[in-house]
């Protein structure tokens, strides 16, 4: 049999040639796009780790983080905690989160999220309260998370705290995504254990 009489490929033939290519080549894109060779993505943190927000997540809005912002109250000078310098107890912070807002799971962890470094901002910032935030990252930070039904609970809470000299912080929502603006949502209570749990001991686990 000569060249001129070999029977030309099939259309299958081509069918499943260009399917088989299609296949290696897109293997290999997407290997080379999860190795960032095609496109640079702009880079949230020091360790070149890339933090994505998923669609349908429960606090994005327009790829725009949400912002949460601190009760304006003041709660204190940090003063008050030097009186827990002579306790050698454990340390905890204890977020007390309010059931009736109807917060998602992740609206709930970005919100105890918010209250604890609002804590820790404010044991920063005040020399007098340094024993009390050394022990706590002495001994695990411990964070122990409630519930609340109500706002006015929530608020009758923070005012037992700040009279036994706790740091209590509470956040306030922005109003961007589930719940309307100003919404009162976590109080933070940190201190010896004995004491918070004076305030919050009767309250059951989220």
């Amino acid at each position: 049999m000569t060249e001129l009489d070999r029977i030309p490929p099939s259309t299958t033939s081509y069918v499943v040639a260009t399917a088989i290519l299609a296949g290696i080549a897109g293997y290999f894109i997407g290997q080379g796009a999860s190795l960032g060779l095609f496109s640079k993505e702009k880079e949230g943190w020091p360790n070149s780790y890339n933090v994505k927000v998923h669609r349908g997540s429960s606090d994005e809005e327009d790829d725009e983080e949400e912002e949460e912002e601190e009760d304006s109250e003041e709660e204190g000078d940090g003063s008050e905690l030097a009186n827990f310098e002579s306790n050698n107890e454990e340390v905890k912070l204890v977020l007390v989160v309010r059931t009736d807002l109807g917060m998602t799971k992740g609206k709930i962890a970005a919100q105890c999220s918010h209250a604890t470094l609002a804590c820790y901002k404010y044991l920063v910032a005040h020399p007098a309260s340094s024993t009390i935030l050394r022990r706590w990252e002495q001994q695990g930070q411990a964070k122990i998370a409630l519930q609340i039904k109500s706002e006015e609970e929530l608020q009758l809470l923070q005012a037992q705290a700040i009279s036994l000299g706790l740091c209590a912080r509470v956040i306030q929502d922005a109003g961007r995504t589930q719940i309307a603006s100003g919404s009162r949502t976590v109080l933070g209570v940190l201190g010896p254990k004995s004491v918070v749990d004076t305030v919050t001991g009767h309250l059951k686990l989220l």
